[in-house]
Order: structure tokens, then sequence, then C-alpha cells
């Protein structure tokens, strides 16, 4: 990974040609730095500069990963012989009053979930805050209203549970996480419908007969059942899909819903020890580690300001009359004065930026690249991104992993249009 570093967007180019290298076999979600693999290092706006790679042994490298943060010729350690570190964000204010940068980080290549570790970047850095036990985190400004939620799953709290592994799992219940007044805060009440949409695909794979089958059963399906192993193993997928279902509601603040349901389709006799087990391993989650839980939901949530989007294009351009630059919001006025006062002062910098392995071996060969249209929210993660000319489908989905310093207006972070060429050179 190449270093990093904000720049003024003042005779800055306008498009920015970033060669997005991805080796073959390597996921989108693959983090900054794994076993040794991959760095970052980028000044943040206090003065504090971020590395994450590769933990020294002497001169030689080991086959882990650390991130630093060093500042006037000091240094803090914020991970240290890790198997993997990632920078989530970097540079905004998640809501502890200062600006932060926040790492995932997983000690062994075993660790089905990692921590967030938030440290401020103000000096000294310290740890603000760690998060424990999901799977994969993601900060973002969801609604573009300029308020940063932690998006992940409570994996560690439902690994396990009735004999049910991970990997076992379509999905770990989704938590979604805000700080509120300093204070971390439960606000999955008001994502309701993006849970509504985890309900409606786990409900496709059941039906009456499944269910009435299930029903009949004793519920906790132990290793030990007399039952032919291919009726196990089907009984087994519908118990899996209903709790899903039932995580849905109760994780969304949906409580008598997710009773409802439970009782609609569990076998009555296990009911009420089920219902305990499904409480308990709630609380004993990442809700044992939030200070408040919001109950506010989707009316409300709509009733939002949505924030400015920001152009990130340069006076220089703009003057020249360059329609490649009119990259204009929609609702605001065409070229002119008042365009202006929309720009932001610096352009989003990259992260993270992986595209998927060429699809196409001619575009590979040609080294052609592709124009992609971004919104990057104010917590440097993509909000829309759509390909120029031919719709790439491949290259717009794998944009939802990409990762920026967002853009800053008058010092702050801002969501901003950004207009990038993806090359297909490594």
């Amino acid at each position: 990974m190449a270093q990093a570093r904000n720049f003024p967007l003042a005779g800055a180019p306008l498009l920015l040609s970033f060669l997005i290298g991805a080796l073959p076999g390597i996921h989108a979600q693959e983090p900054v730095c794994g076993a040794g693999f991959g760095s970052f290092k980028s000044s943040s706006l206090s003065g504090v500069t971020v590395s994450v790679g590769a933990t020294r042994n002497g001169s030689f490298a080991a086959h882990s990963c650390e991130a630093d943060l060093d500042w006037n010729k000091q240094g803090l350690v914020a991970a240290s012989k890790a198997w993997q570190v990632d920078v989530d964000a970097m540079d905004i204010d998640l809501g502890l009053g200062s600006p932060v940068v926040a790492f995932q980080v997983k000690r062994t290549d075993i660790d089905r979930t990692g921590d967030y570790e938030i440290y401020s970047l103000d000096k000294p850095p310290v740890l603000l805050r760690t998060i424990k036990g999901g799977d994969r985190y993601r900060a973002a400004d969801t609604d573009l209203d300029g308020r940063i939620e932690i998006w992940t799953s409570d994996a560690e709290a439902v690994n396990g549970f009735e004999n049910i592994s991970l990997e076992g799992l379509d999905f770990a219940p989704t938590i979604v996480l805000r700080f509120e007044r300093k204070r971390l805060t439960d606000i999955s009440s008001e994502f309701q419908s993006d849970f509504d949409r985890q309900i409606a695909a786990a409900r496709t794979q059941l039906d009456a007969q499944r269910l009435g089958e299930f029903k009949l059963s004793d519920g906790a399906l132990s290793n030990k059942s007399p039952l032919p192993a291919d009726q196990l193993h089907r009984l087994m997928t519908t118990k899996i899909k209903i709790l899903e279902i039932v995580r849905c509601y109760l994780y969304s603040g949906r409580e008598q819903q997710a009773w409802d349901a439970l009782a609609d389709m569990w076998p009555l006799a296990d009911l009420e020890r089920i219902r305990t087990a499904i409480v308990n391993a709630r609380d004993h989650g990442i809700r044992s580690q939030v200070d408040d839980v919001s109950h506010e939901t989707k009316p409300t949530r709509f009733k939002k300001k949505h924030a400015m989007i920001y152009d990130s294009v340069s006076d220089s351009d703009s003057d020249r009359g360059d329609p490649l630059s009119w990259n204009y919001t929609p609702g605001m006025s065409g070229p002119g004065k008042a365009k202006h006062l929309f720009e932001a002062d610096t352009f989003p910098v990259q992260i993270l930026l992986r595209r998927p392995p060429p699809q196409d071996a001619s575009w590979a060969m040609s080294g052609e690249a592709v124009m992609m249209n971004l919104v990057v929210d104010a917590a440097g993660k993509v909000h829309s991104a759509k390909a120029e000319g031919k719709p790439d489908k491949a290259m717009e989905d794998a944009t939802a992993d990409w990762k920026f310093i967002p853009a800053f207006k008058d010092g702050r972070p801002v969501a901003s249009r950004l207009r990038i060429a993806v090359s297909p050179l490594r």
C-alpha cells in the first residue's frame, strides 16, 4: 500500500487514478495488513502519524501486523503481533469529542471475532474505547445526516449457541451502535427496514411442511438424537432460520414480535427454555458493553436533516470550464461563483481500495481505466457508486469495502462526490 496523505484541493488534479491491485483469490474484505502483508501510513490533521504494517523483528518483518501512532518524536504501539490489523476510519469524530483512528484487530488466524479499538488523534493519543465480539466493524454515515454509526454483528454471542457455529449461520445478528453524548448506544431500532430484509430472506427458506415437522420435534435437536441424519439435518436447517428471524426482531427493538414469531414456529414444550437462552446470549454479547439503548424507530429517523454533499473538484478545474469537473449534487446550480460554496477543502484520501479480478481478459490487456463516480460519506465509506458508460456491477459492488479518509470542509469531515479512474494494472 502506498502512503496516503491529505492534500488541499487548489491546484489538485480532477481525476484520481488509483492503481487498485488485487491478487487472485484475495477478497475485497481483506484488511490493510494480514499475516504481515500490506501497509498503510498517513498523517492526521492533528499531526499524529498512523502506521500499519508488518511487525518488525530487528531488520526482519514477521508474519504478524502492528499499528503505531507517532508524534513529536514519541510513539505508541496501538496493536502488536496481531494476525490482522485494519484501519476502518481516520480523522473523524465518532461522537467522542475528538478526531480518532479506529482499528479492527484480530489477534490470531483462528479468531472468528475481533476488537474495534478507537484511539484519539489528539496529542498524546489515548485508547478511548474498545468494542469486542463482532466479526467485522464498519463506521458509516448511513443516512448522510452527519451522524456516524458503527455496524457490526453480535458474532461471539451466537457462536456455538445450541451447538451451531458461526459457519452454520447465514448471518449473525446485526447490531448498530452510535456514540450519543460520548455514551455508546445501541441504535439498531432506527434501522428496522434493514432487519426486515433479512427476515424476508430467511422466511423464503421456510415452508409449512418444514415448520410443521420442526414443531413436532423436541427443539433441542441433540447430537445424540436417534433421528436419521438427513432428517436431523433438515430440522437443524429449519431451526437456524427460525433463530435468525427471531433475533432480527429482537435486535431491532421489537421484542414482542420476536416472541410472537418464536411461539408461532417453535415446539411448545421447548419454548420457555429457548426464549431464556436467546435472551441470555444477547445480554452477554455486545449488548453488555453499551451504555444506553435507543428505542427510536424509522418514522423519526427519516425526519433527520440530511447533510450537504460537497464536490471534490478544484477551483482551477471549474474555472477552466472543463465539463468533466461539473460534478454537481442533485439540486445544485450549474457553473458559477455560487458553486464554489459547495466545494470541499480536501479530497477523500484512500485507506484501502481493491478491485475485483478482471472478468474481461481484453480489459486487463488494454489497461483502460474504468471511471467511477462515488459519493463518499463523512466516515470515508462509499455511500453510492456508478461506473460511467458500460455498467460494471462487480466494480460497483467492490466499492462497498473501499475506505477513505473523508473530505474536509472548514475542518470537519463531510460527504463528498468523487470521480476516480480504476486501472486493471497493478
